[in-house]
């Protein structure tokens, strides 16, 4: 079934970066996959709220978000994958992708096509050996370890309910959601991910966790209505990504953070440690909030080209990048936790953070930022440039 979309509930592609919820995870199994668990020094509640940083701390503290936030860090691979230099991008195109970047302020952006590096620029005093943070992006790994978890046997099937992974979700309205409604956000349970109102379900998100802590998360989705049959309707809930990581926590006993380790750090080659914020439960947040270097986004982004084979099913990205959810626009959609492009597909995160890729072509483009405000007329900006880079030679 394709579902069609206003312009009005496209606007509302957001993410939020506070999260808890409930489900057993097996530390110990961790010591297969070794990760540390870092504990900042305490601050502020009010110091926390991420979406009322001033530019200045943006910019500084997007590249320092373990010093704010509890998480994993994750060990890079042994065997860093090379991005060995290709033929550099032509001096025009260059210079407008740097004039792109300072209209947007875009922290870094790197251009990777049939693995080899093109173009590759930094600014706001970021570097090539920081990291910077995900928000949203992250949605697109945990999508990622969910087709893992498939392929490893863990999840049966797409088709499952919801239920069988988050048994605390029986009797609410996501008794007939499957895992697959999950991944395409159309389960149909009524969410409000508008950042501007402080009574959405998004904003409500932080008083939960106050509230009922380790359990914060399921308490409030397992109280949500419905307001549409299953498979029906699209909204985009940062909510239910967390829910899919739930999932795959639940069902493969290890943390994201600690999954990713096996089946994205180590596979993808990512030469540098990666930070994933946790939740009160000490799982790691699905729908928000890792940080890497800008060079392992560009890898995140090669390694879903080439298929990531060996870790999710055949096709996967291929399917997970196709639409599932088409909007207004033609050519646009949602997949599995992939937002998908004329020509291709990509992960997006509040303030400008993204990984383009463009199969076709070979083409792989990330990009971090510290846009003024959580959402952009910017994003238009750099996908007309992507299809520009695409075209050249």
């Amino acid at each position: 079934m394709r579902i069609w979309l206003s312009s009005a509930a496209m606007a509302l592609a957001l993410t939020g970066c506070v999260a808890g919820y409930n489900g057993p995870v097996e530390t110990a199994a961790v010591q297969e996959n070794p990760v540390t668990f870092v504990t900042p020094p305490e601050r502020d509640p009010a110091d926390l709220q991420v979406l009322f940083w001033s530019d200045e701390q943006r910019s500084a503290r997007f590249r320092d978000m373990e010093n704010w936030f509890e998480g994993h860090e994750v060990k890079g691979a042994l065997e860093p994958r090379p991005l060995p230099d290709g033929a550099p991008l032509e001096d025009a195109l260059a210079a407008e992708i740097r004039g792109v970047m300072d209209a947007t302020n875009a922290a870094g952006v790197m251009v990777l096509q049939n693995g080899q590096k093109r173009f590759e620029s930094y600014r706001l005093g970021f570097g090539p050996e920081q990291r910077w943070t995900s928000f949203s992006v992250a949605k697109s790994f945990t999508s990622t370890l969910l087709g893992a978890a498939i392929r490893d046997g863990f999840i049966g099937s797409l088709q499952d309910p919801v239920t069988k992974y988050i048994p605390e979700l029986a009797g609410s309205a996501y008794d007939d959601v499957t895992v697959e409604q999950l991944a395409t956000m159309t389960s149909g349970v009524a969410w409000n991910e508008d950042y501007t109102d402080p009574d959405s379900d998004v904003a409500k998100m932080a008083s939960f966790v106050l509230e009922y802590g380790e359990d914060a998360m399921v308490a409030q989705m397992k109280d949500l209505p419905r307001e549409a049959p299953p498979g029906e309707k699209w909204v985009y809930k940062t909510g239910e990504t967390n829910l899919i990581g739930l999932v795959v926590e639940n069902a493969v006993g290890l943390p994201l953070a600690a999954y990713a380790k096996q089946k994205i750090v180590i596979p993808a080659g990512f030469e540098a440690d990666m930070f994933w914020m946790s939740d009160p439960r000490g799982g790691s947040i699905g729908g928000c909030c890792l940080s890497i270097r800008l060079a392992d986004y560009a890898r995140m982004g090669q390694f879903a080209l080439e298929g990531g084979k060996g870790v999710v099913p055949d096709g996967w990205f291929g399917d997970a990048g196709d639409s599932k959810v088409d909007f207004e626009r033609p050519g646009f959609g949602y997949g599995y936790q992939w937002w998908v492009y004329d020509g291709g597909y990509g992960a997006q995160g509040i303030f400008g953070q993204s990984i383009t890729i463009i199969p076709e072509q070979g083409l792989v483009v990330a990009v971090v930022s510290n846009w003024p405000t959580a959402t952009s007329n910017a994003r238009g900006e750099w996908y007309q440039l992507v299809q520009k880079i695409a075209a050249a030679e």
